[in-house]
């Protein structure tokens, strides 16, 4: 018989409703769950390449703003017509107006005459007043800025004149109205006594005076002042002019050139013998130097000043040009070669200095036009050019148009220049600026002087910026690790939980705020206390461990009665006491040995220099910006080593100490490298800290007690007052891209270290 089955009992219908409910709804939660792990992929998949392409595209506009400071010189030409006014007589002087719209040439038969430099056409014609009986025998311009010229006469006088622009606004645009100025009035002035004709002339103006060396049959080379005074009440002036020898003056002078400043005078024959004056009296004029700026045999056929009037640059007949200044040895100024282009194949039959910066053209005979710049050591552009041996030429004030005369045709050319002091080797290698004893790395972007030559190199911006960022790593690694090793192994739980966030909140104090306390407190404090923070530095390690020596040596009972991992604040009595009494050392050792005064004990006798500002404050100051992030990952790091590993060393008889160093911060030694990797990016790009705690001095010295300038504090300071596309400014860009490009390479570097650290204790 079949065995009989039990009765099933039947599920109330509310549980199996109940049921069906909960699978549906475990059902929903998978599905929920699964569409928001697909969303926070997407999210961070997006939001990472978003990173990247935001980085890409900084890096993109970086470059683009930097890339034109090496982009070549371009010319075109504007314009080849005749010689305007072709009846004024031959072309002794061209010039140009800013605008490069009017041009301007002075002829042999005293007339000015003022053109259209798009088509030539005549806007004015100056006929100067020149005696009838008289004809121009000699000429000679001062520096082109001054737009002054002076004509030398048969009857050994002279004409001083200016050309001059007055723009003048109307609804129709901008017009140029050209004037001639006499500042000294339209009569002659007399410079040869016997009124013999003058042969050659060299000539230079400032404001009310002028100066000539003057060549003449009867006397060969004498120096001739003009001074113009006005009377007490303003009503009259006179003219008052003096005569002096020259020291040597029969040298057979080809070529004469005054300093801007009228101080110096430069001499010199188609041998290539130089003699300087100086003529800052101009009645007693001293010969300073004579010396040799060809080699045996070579002809100097070309000699003209660089912008400013400090540098020669010299052509010689074997293709080379040279360019010199005096430097200082010992006492004196002696004339050095300093920088040299060519040789060429052919020799330059044309100098032509540009305004106001180290530039300047060459024509030479076999046609090549060249633009260089001297500081840069750079030749911009070449080009072959089918005009005839130019009477005249000039560079526009801006730099950016040529106008060239021959004895027929007038030339005009447009010219981009816009960067030509910047190179490779001018921002990364010595340069040998003007008034210079040397070669150097030098920033110095703007001056008050007229005749400035801005210096661009990065070097000591570059420098400033590891040597801030060494002293804080010194002194914020060792602290955040060993502090983040005790903290996660040793210290009691309770304490922890005070001690982390104390240091993570600390990390998110404003930067400013650390370098307004470090550059208005801590640098003055420290300026008083030299001696006594250094004996601190020295004394507190070894006291420390003193202290804890002698806590190891008490009796057992005493030490149980601070409960297991709170002996830390043992040591915080230890830390003020030595603080307290190495400041009293420290004031000790400054009376006796110091004489009372550490900084000028530490610049008179050891001839250390110091600011108040220096490399320790930001070091000090820095740090405590970069400890909170290198403790932070480095205490969770070493806190997050399975607990397995430190429990199987501590079975196989290693002390705690022991584990650590070979078992635990080799597991943790990547993350701990990553956090020290990211503390340097951080002190690299800091800004605000060095800004208010360093004399933002760019100057390389590697001492603790000097200032310095990083490269961000650059960017900081200049950025507001650099004009938008000037050099400064994409230079200071350019600041920016080698901080990008620095913090790209650390970071790069950082992460091939890690996947190496990672790999070889992965087995662990």
């Amino acid at each position: 018989m079949p065995t009989p089955q039990p009765p099933q009992m039947s599920q109330p219908k509310s549980q199996g409703i109940h049921a069906s409910f909960d699978r549906a709804m475990q059902a929903q939660r998978r599905v929920w769950r699964l569409v928001k792990d697909v969303a926070a992929k997407w999210a961070v998949t997006v939001g990472g390449m978003f990173s990247i392409v935001a980085i890409f595209l900084i890096f993109i506009y970086l470059f683009q703003v930097v890339l034109p400071l090496f982009k070549p010189a371009a010319m075109e030409q504007a314009g080849n017509y005749s010689v305007p006014a072709p009846s004024a007589g031959k072309t002794l002087y061209v010039a140009l107006e800013e605008q490069r719209e009017v041009g301007c040439r002075i002829t042999d038969a005293g007339h000015v005459v003022f053109f259209k430099t798009s088509d030539g056409s005549v806007v004015k014609d100056v006929e100067l007043p020149i005696p009838s009986d008289a004809r121009v025998t000699a000429f000679a311009s001062a520096l082109d800025k001054t737009a002054a010229v002076a004509l030398g006469l048969s009857n050994g006088k002279a004409l001083v004149i200016r050309h001059t622009y007055n723009s003048i606004y109307s609804e129709k645009g901008n017009t140029i109205v050209p004037e001639v100025k006499f500042p000294f009035g339209e009569a002659l002035v007399e410079l040869s006594a016997s009124g013999a004709p003058i042969e050659a002339m060299a000539f230079q103006f400032h404001e009310d005076k002028a100066l000539f060396v003057i060549k003449t049959a009867d006397r060969p080379l004498f120096l001739v002042s003009l001074s113009q005074k006005t009377s007490f009440l303003g009503d009259t002036t006179e003219l008052e002019t003096e005569s002096a020898e020259l020291p040597e003056g029969n040298m057979a002078a080809h070529f004469m050139l005054i300093a801007p400043d009228m101080k110096t005078l430069y001499l010199a024959d188609t041998e290539g013998g130089l003699l300087r004056f100086d003529v800052s009296e101009p009645t007693r004029p001293v010969l300073q130097e004579k010396t040799q700026i060809t080699g045996p045999g070579v002809q100097l056929v070309g000699l003209s000043f660089l912008g400013g009037g400090f540098s020669l640059v010299a052509a010689d007949s074997q293709g080379r040009i040279t360019q010199w200044f005096p430097v200082r040895r010992g006492d004196t100024r002696v004339l050095k070669p300093i920088r040299e282009f060519g040789p060429y194949k052919a020799v330059s039959t044309l100098l032509l200095p540009e305004f106001n910066r180290r530039g300047f053209a060459t024509l030479r005979n076999d046609g090549i036009f060249s633009i260089h710049y001297a500081t840069s050591h750079r030749t911009l552009l070449e080009r072959q050019m089918d005009v005839k041996p130019p009477l005249a030429a000039a560079f526009a004030p801006r730099n950016n148009g040529i106008l060239m005369a021959t004895e027929d045709r007038i030339y005009f050319w447009r010219v981009e220049n816009h960067h030509p002091e910047v190179s490779w080797s001018s921002l990364w290698g010595k340069v040998w600026y003007e008034y210079y004893d040397e070669p150097a790395y030098t920033w110095q972007s703007s001056s008050a002087v007229d005749d400035f030559e801005p210096k661009f190199s990065l070097v000591p911006v570059t420098f400033g910026t590891f040597k801030a960022a060494f002293y804080a790593m010194l002194f914020a690694v060792p602290l955040a690790i060993l502090g983040a090793m005790y903290t996660a192994n040793f210290m009691s739980y309770s304490m922890m939980a005070v001690v982390k966030p104390a240091i993570e909140i600390m990390g998110a104090m404003p930067t400013v705020i650390l370098g307004f306390l470090a550059g208005i407190w801590f640098a003055p404090f420290a300026e008083m206390h030299i001696p006594g923070i250094f004996c601190f530095l020295v004394m507190v390690v070894p006291a420390m461990f003193l202290a804890s020596w002698l806590w190891a040596r008490l009796p057992e009972a005493w030490r149980r009665r601070v409960p297991e991992g709170w002996e830390a604040l043992l040591l915080l009595p230890v830390v003020v006491l030595t603080a307290i009494f190495a400041f009293q050392l420290g004031e000790f050792i400054e009376n006796i040995w110091m004489h009372g005064d550490c900084r000028h004990w530490l610049s008179h006798e050891l001839g250390i220099g110091f600011d108040q500002r220096n490399a320790l404050i930001v070091g000090v100051a820095m740090g405590f910006a970069v400890i909170p992030p290198i403790f932070t990952i480095t205490e969770d790091a070493i806190y997050g080593v399975p607990k397995h590993l430190i429990q199987g060393s501590l079975a196989l008889g290693a002390t705690p100490w022991q584990t650590m160093m070979r078992v635990v911060l080799p597991t943790a030694s990547p993350a701990i490298f990553s956090a020290v990797m990211m503390g340097l990016g951080r002190a690299i790009g800091e800004t605000m800290i060095v800004l208010m705690a360093t004399g933002n001095t760019p100057v390389m010295d590697f001492s603790i007690f000097q200032g310095l300038r990083t490269l961000s504090a650059n960017i900081a300071v200049e950025m507001p007052e650099a004009e938008v596309g000037s050099t400064h400014f994409r230079v200071l860009f350019l600041s920016g891209l080698t901080l990008f490009a620095l913090t790209f390479l650390f970071n790069t570097l950082a992460e091939m270290v890690r996947h190496r650290l990672r790999r070889k204790y992965s087995s662990i």
